[in-house]
């Protein structure tokens, strides 16, 4: 599999004064993104566990250059960088619009932490979850040096 690619679609009311997607509203597009891989994409593909619970650890974003609001969508490609027993690393590119040749406007990654809602603590990934994120372990989002 790979790299996973799906779009979102920020809003208008995402933009600050100057007409760019402002930290917050990123993140949340990103979380956005995530739920397409983690929750929808692991569910079609017989993994449900993940949408049971999952948080984030650790966020990081890197800007390139400002993501500016089109009223289009946003193209965000994921990869697992780092797969533990009871964690994992996701990284991201962000890029402007659907156009084949649109850059790279954003990188970021997250630490993800499997958890049991119920119990109130992390747990550790399932042999099928561990399955899932491994097929996305290959390539890098946005490609070398993009």
């Amino acid at each position: 599999m790979g790299v996973f690619v799906t779009g979102v679609r920020p809003r208008w009311s995402d933009m600050d004064a100057y007409g760019h997607v402002n930290h917050a509203n990123t993140v949340t597009l990103l979380e956005e993104a995530r739920v397409d891989l983690l929750f929808t994409e692991a569910v079609r593909l017989g993994v449900p566990d993940l949408r049971e619970g999952v948080v984030v650890a650790k966020l990081v974003v890197e800007y390139l250059q400002p993501l500016l609001f089109s009223g289009g969508e946003v193209v965000v490609e994921m990869s697992v960088r780092e797969l533990k027993s009871a964690s994992f690393t996701l990284d991201y590119a962000v890029r402007g619009s659907r156009r084949p040749d649109s850059p790279v406007v954003a990188r970021a990654e997250t630490l993800m932490v499997p958890y049991n809602v119920a119990a109130g603590r992390p747990r550790r990934l399932s042999e099928a979850e561990r399955d899932f994120l491994a097929g996305w372990r290959a390539g890098t989002p946005g490609g070398a040096g993009a």
